[in-house]
């Protein structure tokens, strides 16, 4: 028989890790697209995300 492992429930302070930085406006963007290009605004541009709260952002060159 398969050994049956218990899960424990994560703590607020374990969910919620990182992002209080993200809530003051200290994101950790990487580039989730590079060289795009935009039709309407006819210029090349670069989608960044933040890795710790998932939001996006649109830089055009």
């Amino acid at each position: 028989m398969a050994e049956i492992l218990e899960f424990k429930k994560k703590t607020p302070a374990e969910v919620h890790k990182g992002k209080s930085l993200c809530r003051h406006g200290f994101h950790k963007w990487i580039i989730k697209q590079e060289k795009q290009f935009d039709s309407q605004q006819g210029k090349l541009v670069t989608v960044y995300k933040c890795e710790r709260c998932g939001k996006s952002k649109v830089k055009a060159l």
